[in-house]
């Protein structure tokens, strides 16, 4: 592999406060300096990038790809290719697939065909429970050997209390944590939208907010006792947040991440009938979503991640309340956290730390940053170049954006992985 120097970059490394114009010159897949006054050894190749930014490969907390089970919604290939595009580097990827990743071979499997994509490292999650149906706890020991990064059912709670705690002790004893879906079940059944006055005029099956802070509390008060590390997936209300916010000021093990949905939207997307816009959990009420933007500036939440749940166009072709819910977010993540810079609602550097070095450090990984001898996973775009998101029109099989129609400024133009280009625009 030839040495590479991008030259006349917006170099941006949020895990050090670096924000300052300069190169970075990448040797053997490793960054091997960056800074000021660079010059390109012979035989390197050039690259200049006129003023763009330049910052570490994203690191994606939560992704569901389909496969195996479900290659006609999405693929690891496809995924990857979609992720590639989004500047995303490093892919957590959920196990409540068919079958549920509960196996170490399946886990083992999943590792290796992230490896031959080329593009993207593909870190799986363990099932928390056999099957993912939330009975009897699968093999923690056995999966975290074959590469298991924490334990969760997906998109289904772990709803009841003592599975929870005893899975909360376990990961602890394995160094892992449980990552849990905060909506209370028995709650949540059958419900489309979120209850309210919007719901009620439109018919549609109503699911409390509560339903997302009576688990954040019940699981919170399960950390307490176990002193497991509880992480909640896609936090989308104010009150569950400031039981998070609580008991992190308590010294509980507990974080969280959020999506670009719950910052960016409302409960008003729905619009008539908007099945694209119906996701698990579902999108809030305005009020909700200016507490999780103040939950992205006050450190609250840890991470933002794509929350990428593929469906087809006959999952979404159906009436409101009987499609499913779920959105694709790959190709969008970076875009759409951009928007909260361009609003001015937070700082640049902030809003890519949380979306490369806190989910690394959460997972104890060493990319997510620029640093000499850090893996050279790389991504290059321009914050103000405009593109419309359209359905149809994204990299990768699944098309089921909320977005869908959206006009955004900041366009991915490179990612490398490991030193080499995987996707330019």
């Amino acid at each position: 592999m030839r040495d590479l120097l991008i030259s006349d970059a917006r170099l941006l490394d949020p895990a050090t406060g670096l924000d300052a114009r300069g190169a970075l010159l990448v040797r053997d897949g490793l960054i091997a300096d960056l800074g000021q006054g660079l010059t390109a050894p012979e035989g390197a190749e050039l690259i200049d990038a006129a003023g763009a930014c330049l910052a570490p490969g994203l690191v994606d907390l939560r992704a569901n790809l389909g496969e195996p089970g479900q290659e006609h919604r999405e693929t690891i290939a496809s995924a990857a290719q979609a992720a590639a595009a989004g500047g995303i580097t490093t892919l957590c990827v959920l196990p409540d697939t068919d079958p549920a990743l509960d196996d170490p071979a399946l886990l083992s499997f999943m590792i290796r065909r992230g490896e031959a994509t080329g593009s993207v490292t593909l870190l799986p999650y363990g099932a928390a429970t056999a099957g993912c149906a939330g009975k009897e706890l699968a093999e923690f020991g056995l999966l975290r050997e074959a590469g298991a990064i924490a334990f969760t059912d997906g998109a289904k709670a772990i709803g009841n209390a003592r599975t929870m705690r005893i899975a909360l002790s376990y990961a602890r004893a394995f160094g892992a944590f449980i990552v849990q879906h905060p909506e209370d079940p028995s709650l949540a059944a059958g419900g489309a939208a979120t209850e309210g006055e919007l719901a009620t005029r439109l018919g549609l099956p109503g699911i409390p907010p509560a339903a997302e802070a009576m688990m954040v509390a019940r699981d919170i008060t399960l950390a307490r006792i176990t002193g497991g590390h509880v992480h909640f997936a896609h936090v989308s209300t104010a009150a569950a947040l400031d039981l998070i916010r609580a008991a992190k000021q308590d010294g509980l093990r507990v974080t969280c991440d959020t999506a670009p949905p719950y910052f960016d939207q409302n409960e008003t997307a729905i619009g008539d009938y908007r099945t694209y816009a119906k996701l698990s959990p579902p999108l809030r009420t305005e009020a909700d979503r200016i507490a999780i933007v103040a939950g992205l500036v006050d450190g609250t939440i840890d991470a933002i991640a794509s929350d990428h749940q593929p469906r087809d166009a006959d999952d979404k072709r159906l009436p409101f309340a009987q499609a499913e819910a779920g959105g694709a977010g790959l190709a969008t993540l970076l875009a759409v956290t951009l928007a909260r810079v361009h609003a001015g609602d937070i700082p640049m550097l902030a809003a890519l730390g949380l979306l490369t070095c806190k989910p690394a450090a959460l997972l104890g990984l060493p990319v997510g940053r620029l640093a000499k001898g850090a893996p050279a996973d790389l991504l290059l775009f321009h914050p103000a170049r405009g593109w419309k998101v359209e359905a149809g029109k994204l990299p990768g099989k699944a098309q089921n954006s909320p977005f869908d129609g959206r006009a955004l400024e900041g366009r991915v133009l490179g990612t490398w992985k490991a030193g080499r280009r995987v996707f330019s625009a």
